[in-house]
């Protein structure tokens, strides 16, 4: 069994540049701190995933996003779409302020962000202090673990840890949707 972490050992080992597999709505995630371009890479590494793909952030709370989202460059009521899909599984295109980092947005101009329900997803978050690399927790071409029994033994001799936790129950993972033009970029 992989070493098993709390809200709080998980987020000291982020902190340290660690790579964690934990469950959010529908799928296990990979995380790890979307600052730290060293664990970013590594993480990418682990899930044989290129850079320019970009990668999704996800926040326990809007606030965790503050500096992050340039708001003024969505028309009011697309904005306001967005802020009432959250907290919950809805994950959008957002453009972006200049702080996040390439190795985040990948070739895009904007930056893919969720604020999360998920119990887990939330205690991680707010035990971090932030949001974190959300995607999911397969190598590439596999397909996403559902359960935390269902985490490919590769994969996980790759990981500094697994949080506690289950999924949110949903069968698939969160629509993607384009901030500024409301188009569903994945179902």
């Amino acid at each position: 069994m992989h070493r098993s972490l709390t809200a709080s050992d998980a987020a000291t080992a982020l902190h340290q540049g660690s790579v964690i597999a934990y469950p959010t709505e529908a799928v296990w995630g990979l995380g790890c701190d979307p600052f730290d371009e060293v664990a970013v890479m590594r993480l990418l590494a682990i899930k044989q995933r290129p850079v320019d793909k970009g990668l999704i952030l996800i926040a326990g709370t809007l606030d965790q996003l503050d500096g992050l989202l340039d708001w003024q460059a969505l028309p009011a009521p697309r904005r306001d779409a967005v802020l009432a899909s959250w907290p919950g599984p809805n994950t959008w295109i957002v453009p972006t302020t200049a702080r996040v980092p390439r190795w985040i947005t990948g070739a895009h101009r904007g930056v893919a962000v969720r604020v999360s329900d998920h119990p887990t997803v939330i205690a991680l978050c707010a035990a971090f202090g932030g949001p974190l690399v959300s995607t999911s927790a397969n190598l590439s071409g596999e397909p996403p673990a559902h359960l935390r029994d269902g985490l490919d033994e590769r994969l996980l001799a790759l990981l500094d840890g697994v949080t506690d936790g289950e999924t949110g129950g949903l069968a698939a993972p969160t629509t993607i949707r384009d901030a500024l033009s409301g188009a569903q970029l994945r179902a």
